[in-house]
């Protein structure tokens, strides 16, 4: 069974964009990234499957369940970590942690209380005692300590510091191992190509590709420095080239004889060849997608 599936999953804002006919297909168990710019229509998608805010057009389901009939029967498996949570600013850590955890009529204290020391928060804290980052932690012990089937994860990462990123992806590796399917939602590249083994890249509200993490990185296209002096204009398949101080970088994913005989007719001094990051296919991807607009 798919953890997430969509066809055709469209909201409007008006005249606001929304998403557009979105077919995604997330599997149970799997660890899938959500890549797109802020506005992309990530978060709109996000709260679409949670119910939260109801399709125009098209369906989604989850574990098999409609969003929008069955919408409580699949909050009770699921895990979600908003961009911004809000809390009583009055009560303290623990007290949100227990709150949470009655909503679901579960004990999680235990739970709670192992992640609270891994992330370094104190559970006696006030909320409006707390930096954004701390904060952000109580949402996280919130979304975790039930140890849900799915967690959906929008923009989770933002205020940690990099050592607690760190111990966040630890646990979030680990509930995967355990059988846990993650929707992870980012702007930040490296996030994905760390932790995600497929990834969907959304623009302008419609998904754009849709595959392996290992696939985006292996394209087809290659990141070529050089030094010296070749001719390159007229060179089919050059994408985001960069020059400064003697240099010349560039995607290039055209025919590689091609590339090479162009090289030997100039005088290059220096010559790397190298697989982009997957920020540089992202690039390539909305690049390409500006073109064809």
């Amino acid at each position: 069974m798919e953890a997430i599936q969509t066809e055709k999953l469209t909201k409007n804002y008006g005249t606001a964009r929304g998403i557009v006919e979105l077919d995604l297909s997330v599997h149970a168990g799997e660890f899938f990234g959500f890549i797109g710019p802020n506005g992309a229509g990530k978060s709109t998608t996000i709260r679409t499957l949670l119910g939260l805010i109801y399709p125009t057009s098209g369906q989604a389901t989850v574990f098999g369940m409609d969003v929008v009939r069955e919408k409580e029967s699949i909050l009770r498996r699921v895990g979600y970590l908003p961009s911004e949570a809000i809390f009583y600013p009055k009560l303290r850590v623990r007290d949100i942690c227990k709150l949470s955890a009655n909503l679901r009529n579960m004990e999680c204290s235990a739970e709670a209380k192992s992640l609270c020391e891994r992330l370094q928060l104190d559970p006696e804290k006030k909320i409006d005692e707390l930096s954004f980052g701390n904060r952000k932690k109580v949402a996280i012990v919130c979304a975790l300590q039930s140890k849900p089937e799915l967690l959906i994860l929008d923009e989770p990462t933002g205020g940690l510091d990099p050592l607690i990123q760190r111990v966040f992806f630890e646990i979030l590796r680990e509930r995967n191992r355990d059988g846990a399917t993650i929707f992870f939602s980012s702007h930040i590249l490296s996030e994905v190509q760390r932790n995600c083994t497929r990834a969907a890249v959304i623009r302008e509200g419609r998904i754009i590709a849709c595959d392996s993490v290992e696939a985006f990185a292996n394209a087809g296209a290659k990141r070529v420095t050089l030094r010296g002096q070749v001719e390159l204009k007229g060179l089919p398949g050059i994408k985001d080239l960069r020059e400064g101080e003697g240099t010349r970088s560039f995607l290039y994913s055209g025919d590689m004889p091609r590339l090479l005989q162009c090289l030997s007719a100039g005088q290059v001094t220096d010559l790397t060849v190298a697989e982009p990051d997957l920020e540089e296919i992202f690039l390539h991807f909305y690049e390409e997608g500006d073109e064809n607009t």
